[in-house]
């Protein structure tokens, strides 16, 4: 395939304009996370923002959930498919929520506005935001949803403000949502990244014209696309496949849900198919098409161009294939709170499936999974509600010559960071008695995979916890002759005559003086165990990775 660029630009020019519409995408995220009232965005960082050209093509995108890739772009072109091009006004910012739309759970916001420059379209300002509660039939969320009118709040493509103005959709979020303090704050935080984008944009416009950044921009997405198509030329043509399940859907317990892939190569494409996964479930574990696409976008990226930025010229050689009313591509009315557990098992078996291909680049198993602990109460100390919500780290699969990093986010939530101890103790009733290294968790071999965490929680009052555990049916695999991984374990009051095991609950109550201690899987391993140096043992142990006995048993020190 011949790719040219629409008019020769001088290369200097287009480095700048790149690196500018990136810094845009990083104010606007700043924006957002300074402004944030609350902590799972201002600690944590779960959003993302992007700036889109006027044919919904990404031109910046920030650091931020890699499960968000190339997604946002779906909700104005949801817009426009509806109401046509005309629908675009100055002033207006359109609010979505839709799972199957956008792909994932109703907590998870999309806020998005045209840029008008001299009464004309030149692009769009996007946001994406975890809001902590949308008036679901438990706080927070439900891990025992069966159909999406029980996750909360639902909303197809609407209008939040227009020409400036608030529209009465927010006041329908104030009266629908159990935080409206906080959830409006988080809004208002979004409006203003929006904002901040739609400054950055027309800065551009004013210093270099649309003409010069159109050539630009058709010049970056040129050469991102030249650059994966020359490393999918690489790749021996063929087909690959690679398979695994989760756990279950937090209904039917006992039923694994598998999740099938086939890749295709063929010159300087592929095609990445799931139609071969499971049907869309009772339970919450499924998501909309567009965020299938985008798990398969990250597990593509990863092989392909993990040094660049996304932008879009991105996945041009890339196709996708998603059955409708499957779980990776479900209709009205499956659940779709817990959406990204099989999107991360997804990203894996792309490694999976392409390291006969690509045994260079491709790394084992990473623990998967986001690992879920929401609690919600009354806070006595300060005479109101409360909830929270963490994901939990864990280990990541390693690859040749390196060893997988320990402690560390699922790969479906790239810069997401763990909630602070400090934070958690003063801002909710528990306290955190410890948060350390999981020893032995990660998997055997040359290079051994990095390992999980415990982290364990003592009430101060009573309350409702929900957990949301997954990978322990298909926990992170070695690669090459390394070894798998541990999976995780969540005990409740261990050492306790009332002590439990469960990797999934639901509101479940917990008294005052309760404890809850969650166990996270490591990554798998790669390589030959036996081929596993003396002194990097040695070290392992040294540094509590590993104990002697795992030593002994598995590397024969």
């Amino acid at each position: 395939m011949t790719i040219t660029a629409v008019k020769t630009l001088d290369p200097v020019t287009v480095e700048i304009i790149r690196n500018a519409l990136t810094s845009a995408a990083d104010d606007m995220n700043a924006t957002l996370i300074r402004s944030a009232y609350s902590p799972i965005l201002y600690e944590g960082g779960d959003c993302v923002v992007a700036l889109l050209d006027t044919e919904h093509r990404v031109l910046g995108q920030s650091a931020g959930l890699p499960l968000f890739l190339g997604n946002l772009e779906t909700c104005s072109i949801a817009v426009e498919e509806l109401y046509g091009r005309e629908v675009w006004q100055e002033g207006d910012v359109w609010i979505l929520n839709d799972s199957y739309l956008g792909g994932t759970h109703l907590n998870d916001v999309t806020i998005f506005a045209p840029i008008f420059d001299n009464g004309s379209v030149v692009g769009f300002a996007a946001t994406r935001a975890h809001w902590m509660d949308m008036g679901s039939k438990d706080v927070g969320g439900s891990m025992d949803a069966t159909d999406i009118f029980q996750e909360g709040f639902r909303m197809g493509p609407v209008k939040l403000m227009e020409a400036g103005i608030e529209t009465s959709v927010v006041d329908l979020i104030r009266t629908n949502v159990r935080f409206p303090y906080q959830t409006i704050g988080d809004m208002h935080a979004m409006i203003a990244a929006l904002r901040m984008g739609t400054t950055r944009m027309k800065e551009l416009v004013s210093r270099y014209g649309m003409e010069q950044l159109d050539a630009a921009r058709d010049e970056i997405f040129r050469q991102t696309e030249e650059i994966e198509r020359e490393t999918v030329r690489n790749i021996p043509d063929g087909v690959y496949e690679a398979e695994g399940v989760l756990d279950n859907d937090g209904i039917n317990l006992d039923t694994p849900i598998p999740i099938r892939l086939k890749i295709t190569v063929a010159g300087d494409t592929v095609d990445f198919d799931v139609t071969g996964s499971a049907d869309q479930t009772m339970g919450p574990v499924n998501c909309g098409a567009a965020q299938a696409v985008s798990a398969l976008r990250v597990g593509y990226k990863l092989l392909v161009s993990p040094d660049s930025n996304s932008n879009g010229g991105s996945f041009r050689p890339l196709t996708t294939q998603v059955r409708s009313g499957s779980v990776l591509g479900a209709v009205a009315p499956a659940p779709c709170q817990w959406y990204f557990s099989h999107l991360g098992l997804l990203i894996d078996l792309v490694s999976k499936a392409m390291a006969p291909a690509m045994p260079d680049r491709v790394a084992s198993a990473s623990h998967g999974d986001s690992m879920i602990i929401t609690a919600a109460g009354f806070d006595p100390r300060f005479g109101r509600n409360f909830v929270s919500m963490e994901a939990t780290l864990g280990g990541w699969g390693a690859w040749k010559g390196m060893d997988g990093e320990s402690a560390m986010i699922n790969n479906v939530n790239g810069s997401l960071k763990d909630l602070p101890v400090e934070m958690m103790e003063t801002r909710y009733p528990l306290r955190i008695n410890e948060y350390s290294i999981r020893p032995n968790s990660g998997g055997p071999g040359q290079w051994r995979g990095g390992n999980g965490v415990v982290r364990e929680y003592e009430f101060l009052a009573d309350c409702v916890v929900g957990l949301w555990f997954e990978r322990s049916k298909t926990p992170a695999w070695g690669l090459f002759g390394g070894s798998d991984a541990q999976g995780p374990e969540v005990v409740i009051n261990p050492g306790r005559q009332d002590e439990v095991r469960t990797l999934k609950a639901n509101a479940r109550k917990i008294k005052a003086g309760d404890v809850v201690r969650l166990a996270v899987g490591g990554g798998g391993g790669f390589g030959d165990v036996a081929q596993r140096s003396r002194e990097d043992v040695e070290y392992d142990i040294v540094n509590g990775f590993i104990t002697e006995d795992f030593a002994k048993t598995h590397y024969g020190y």
